[in-house]
């Protein structure tokens, strides 16, 4: 889990993703969209994938990707980000995180 506190460490937004997974392009698009600065870590092309992919399960992302961080904390997959998004939260804590500035 240290590995994964210092890739999202100074970051705004992190996603974890896999370059193969629908639910991981969806959700960088939705953030993307609010025109948010984020790094993007494409398991699957990452020679220490696999490890990292553990790491999160661990954490508690099931499934592993995709894996948000907005402010180095972990926010969670799909359904976490989609849910803020439809209460109206998602641009507030993108703005707080710093990704944003509007």
């Amino acid at each position: 889990m240290e590995s994964i506190r210092s890739l999202v460490a100074d970051k705004p937004v992190v996603i974890f993703s896999k370059s193969s997974c629908c639910m991981s392009h969806s959700i960088q698009t939705l953030i993307s969209g609010f025109g948010a600065k984020m790094t993007v870590y494409e398991l699957d092309q990452l020679s220490n994938g696999q490890e990292i992919e553990k790491a999160l399960v661990q954490m508690g992302c099931k499934p592993s990707v995709p894996a948000v961080f907005i402010g180095e904390q972990l926010i969670g997959g799909a359904n976490q980000v989609m849910t803020l998004q439809v209460k109206n939260q998602l641009a507030a804590l993108l703005r707080r995180a710093g990704a944003i500035w509007v």
